[in-house]
């Protein structure tokens, strides 16, 4: 049966995505919490297909299965918390979450859920008790309960204009009501209604909306995926379109004539399909004058190469749609830091799990380079060149601030040692005065005055030399110097040395601009 198909095919993506999840756990706030939801989520549909694959006998296994139900909607709940940066409460929600779902998931284990019942669309199904009933109150609750934190966080976004954070919320709210409107489809089985359950059709959407809606702003891969993904499902589909059209357009059945119209009409709309999927998947693929002149004009602000790297990677992703990381990298540390980058973004794949761009200075100026864009189209790789563009001349125009900045405060540095320097000067030449008249006081004094007063206006005068010397410009005198006499002097107070005969001749050493020659 269709549905069984489609409920097989979304517990094996729904595994899939978890998986990946798992690999890109430091990329998602929360994503082992999701991870852990999908796993949930795959044992109960495992737990609705069983009686489906092996028969009635396995219903305890399945009652058992589904009500775990209650303990996935708190893995749901803690994740919203984590994912939308719920600080506030917290932890007491998060606990008292847990409280409701594993009990309600005990309880449920204990009493038995419900029992099972045939339908004539979906074949076994179960029917809830009483247990069941106050179970799937539990999971409502909790459902509610984290799409509530999403709404809120929604609007907090909204509020503080954070557009990347604003999307991956409501792509993951949006997934949230797309599954809701799925199991809407278990609602038509077990009201028993006249209707066949299509909804649970689309359920395979729900975990791909999911995790896609997240990882869209933070795994630039993702992006490449969901773009090929995209490609190849609207080929098939005008491709089937094409079979359907073509036995009503012919006057006669031709299978050669059939499969050769499906070819021509998928190569001729792959160009416009890719296009057309790149621009769905990265909006805002053209740069315009405005978008250039926009970009400049927000750049502008920037006065340090951390400030403008920041600045222009928020504007970057908002563009593309991804997260882009923006280095500035001087001249000197281009080499180092591009092998860096270079090393430490890649993957075992060989492509950057974050796209960035580079930009450097080299001997002939600042330059932009793309790194890990293997998997971008053409599209937002050239949106990302023209920006570089951009950001080289906002760092070329940071740069040259700094450089002036740094010459004024070196200008300053030495107008402030050259007043020093004139103090010094006025400030010696000023106490020489006083200390004439203090010594012309005391010549009638005692001679142990004179003498304690000699030797302290001495000391002043000493310091008023070392003030004047260094208010003084200074030069460099050279000058001889007889290295074997200060050898021998030294010699002379070390006992465990002697000196050859080479030190006893009339001829000496000289020092003559830090090179020793001998004459």
């Amino acid at each position: 049966m269709l549905i069984h198909a489609v409920l097989g095919f979304a517990l094996l993506e729904t595994l899939v995505l978890a998986a990946v999840l798992l690999a890109w756990a430091d990329r998602v706030a929360g994503a082992r919490l999701l991870a852990a939801f999908l796993t949930g989520i795959s044992l109960w549909m495992v737990g609705n297909e069983l009686p489906n694959w092996f028969g009635q006998t396995t219903e305890r296994v399945m009652m058992l299965m589904l009500s775990t139900a209650p303990f996935t909607s708190a893995l749901f709940f803690h994740f919203s918390t984590v994912f939308c940066g719920v600080a506030r409460g917290r932890k007491g929600m998060v606990v008292a979450a847990y409280a409701l779902g594993a009990g309600s998931s005990i309880v449920a284990m204990v009493l038995v859920p419900g029992h099972l019942v045939q339908h004539r669309d979906i074949g076994w199904i179960a029917m809830a008790d009483t247990a069941g009933w106050a179970a799937s109150m539990a999971w409502v609750i909790l459902g509610i309960g984290g799409v509530s934190v999403l709404l809120h966080a929604l609007l907090r976004a909204h509020r503080a204009g954070d557009h990347q954070k604003l999307r991956q919320v409501a792509a993951v709210t949006a997934s949230c009501l797309w599954g809701m409107v799925c199991l809407t489809g278990y609602g038509i089985a077990v009201l028993d209604l006249p209707i066949y359950p299509f909804p649970l059709l689309g359920l395979p959407l729900y975990s791909l909306i999911l995790v896609y809606g997240i990882l869209r702003y933070g795994v630039f891969v993702a992006n490449a995926w969901a773009r090929r993904a995209l490609v190849w499902a609207l080929l098939l589909a005008l491709g089937a379109v094409v079979v359907v059209l073509t036995p009503l357009l012919l006057p006669f059945e031709s299978r050669w004539l059939g499969g050769l119209a499906v070819a021509a009409s998928v190569l001729a709309l792959n160009g416009p399909v890719r296009r057309f999927a790149e621009r769905l998947v990265y909006p805002g693929g053209e740069v315009s004058v405005a978008d250039l002149g926009a970009w400049r004009n927000a750049l502008q602000v920037a006065e340090t190469p951390q400030a403008l790297a920041q600045q222009a990677a928020a504007l970057l992703s908002a563009r593309i749609g991804a997260q882009v990381e923006v280095r500035i990298v001087e001249r000197q540390d281009v080499e180092t830091n591009i092998g860096t980058t270079a090393t430490t973004s890649t993957t075992s794949t060989g492509s950057t799990s974050v796209p960035q761009l580079v930009c450097a200075q080299d001997s002939a100026g600042w330059s932009a380079s793309l790194l890990g864009w293997d998997a971008a189209p053409p599209g937002p790789r050239h949106v990302a060149e023209l920006f570089g563009t951009v950001v080289a001349e906002a760092a070329a125009r940071v740069a040259q601030a700094q450089q002036f900045a740094a010459r004024e405060r070196e200008r300053q540095l030495q107008a402030r040692l050259a007043e020093l320097g004139a103090l010094a000067a006025t400030v010696a030449h000023d106490i020489r005065n006083p200390l004439n008249i203090i010594s012309m006081a005391v010549a009638t004094a005692s001679t142990a005055t004179r003498r304690e007063v000699a030797d302290q206006v001495a000391r002043i005068a000493n310091l008023t030399r070392d003030l004047l010397d260094y208010a003084k410009p200074w030069k460099l005198a050279t000058a001889r110097l007889d290295l074997a006499t200060h050898v021998r002097a030294a010699a002379v107070r070390l006992a465990d040395v002697s000196l050859g005969a080479g030190w006893t001749n009339p001829w000496c050493w000289t020092q003559t601009r830090g090179a020793l020659t001998r004459r």
